[in-house]
């Protein structure tokens, strides 16, 4: 099998987008589009990886990371200038060259799989990926011979009247025989209005030198969308949005209004969970089987277990248990971890605590900063207070504690298992195994006090 290489283009920086954020780091489902493109070149077997950069250089290089070797447009003066940049690690390579922009975030493994397969099949020197539409307009035409083989590529703005009438159009995307790439690229020259050089003149170049040029039609036109501008964002969003929600699907998840729920790239979702709209779920999320997300719940880099329910609320890189309630209107903060069969109710704030298994957080409580154990009831508005104005105090309630309303744990204390506090308490002091904490005032009742109060006024 021939080596394969890839080109991303990646140096624009978007002018259309109006935006300080470079083109190809604008996010799709909260993931920079580049990415998209990385992730279906992964599935294709590539030898060597060359993103070509430029406005946004280093902020690119973070983010692509170890998945490519770099070089630098330092100017950039067209596609075929930016391809240039790439000479110095591939040109002496026996092997087939993919080109592809960077900002075509919905091409898929297989395209480019087809693609190469086309490409080394035909014995071709370019193959152009094409695509059709039924309103060409702007758009380069693909012009074949009685063959079948790609004639010439016309630009829309050149094309005759039966030429405007063709279809199918130049998608941007290439593979070339890798060393015939380089050797055109030395007659590439930029006598057009713009000054710049264009990749599309190697296809005239390698015809007007006898070589074959093919073409490869991709049925799904979506997959060739270049982002420009943010409506063109909004719309390739979209797509990959129906693309992920139908995969989740067809794996036997029910999502019950596709239209109106966000899942990223990178979640996993188990067999028989159902999630309802207005959901949100994105990073590494993993959401366990016969799990219940939603209404309108944000899941972020969390892992929910089996058969839990989060409704209406909002768990953020935190671990759910299995059979855990939670909500409505609660929210899991960072560094949470439930345990199994734990109730998390409504107006119920969680940070950076653990929760032991079968305990209860029914509603309008503030846990920071606490383990707590398992079996533990804590009652309505009680708060653990973590932070003296400096630094943050953890709290320890033991199993099968009860925690009445209202009651203040100021940190650090500790709260022996099976211990109870007294509702409307405030705790400074560790409370001892099996003992009743009461720190509050006695109650006085003033009789007769509010009729004086009256006379006074």
């Amino acid at each position: 099998m021939k080596k394969r290489f890839a080109i991303v283009l990646a140096a624009g920086q978007g002018t259309r987008m109006k935006s300080k954020l470079y083109k190809v780091l604008h996010p799709i489902l909260e993931r920079p589009m580049i990415l998209y493109v990385l992730d279906a070149l992964d599935a294709v077997s590539i030898d060597k990886r060359i993103t070509v950069v430029g406005h946004g250089a280093e902020k690119v290089k973070e983010v692509v990371g170890s998945r490519s070797e770099f070089v630098l447009q330092k100017e950039q003066l067209g596609t075929a200038h930016a391809v240039m940049q790439a000479e110095s690690l591939l040109q002496n390579e026996d092997g087939t060259t993919l080109v592809v922009c960077g900002d075509t975030p919905l091409i898929t493994a297989e395209t480019f799989k087809k693609l190469f397969d086309h490409h080394e099949k035909t014995k071709a020197k370019a193959t152009i990926l094409t695509t059709k539409v039924d309103d060409p307009t702007g758009y380069g035409r693909i012009i074949r011979n009685e063959a079948g083989m790609v004639e010439r590529i016309v630009e829309h703005k050149d094309a005759n009247e039966e030429e405007k009438l063709v279809n199918e159009i130049n998608t941007g995307t290439y593979c070339f025989d890798n060393k015939s790439l380089f050797e055109a690229l030395k007659e590439v020259d930029n006598n057009n209005a713009q000054n710049e050089y264009y990749l599309p003149d190697v296809i005239e170049i390698l015809q007007k030198h006898g070589e074959t040029i093919s073409a490869f039609v991709t049925e799904n036109a979506d997959e060739t969308v270049g982002i420009n501008d943010r409506v063109a964002l909004s719309e390739a969003e979209k797509i990959m949005k129906r693309r992920i929600n139908r995969r989740h699907m067809l794996s036997g998840v029910t999502i019950v209004d596709p239209d109106h729920t966000y899942i990223g790239p990178e979640v996993v979702i188990e067999q028989d969970a159902v999630i309802y709209p207005g959901t949100i779920i994105t990073g590494k999320s993993h959401i366990g089987e016969n799990a219940i997300i939603g209404p309108n719940s944000e899941i972020i880099d969390s892992s929910i277990g089996a058969s839990s329910t989060v409704r209406q609320s909002t768990v953020k890189n935190s671990k759910i248990g299995n059979n855990v309630d939670i909500g409505p209107f609660a929210h899991i903060r960072p560094d949470s971890n439930i345990g199994d069969n734990v109730r998390i109710g409504n107006f119920v704030e969680i940070k950076k605590s653990q929760i032991g298994n079968y305990s209860k957080v029914p509603h309008l409580s503030y846990i920071g900063d606490t383990i707590i154990g398992e079996r533990v009831n804590i009652g309505s508005g009680t708060i653990t207070v973590n932070y003296d104005g400096n630094s943050k105090h953890q709290t320890i309630i033991g199993d099968d504690s009860f925690i009445g309303c209202n009651v203040n744990l100021v940190a650090p204390v500790k709260i022996e298992s099976g211990a109870y506090v007294a509702a409307g308490s405030t705790i400074t002091r560790d409370v001892p195994k099996d003992a009743l904490a009461i720190a509050r005032a006695r109650q006085t009742n003033k009789e007769g006090y509010v009729e004086k109060l009256i006379k006074r006024k």
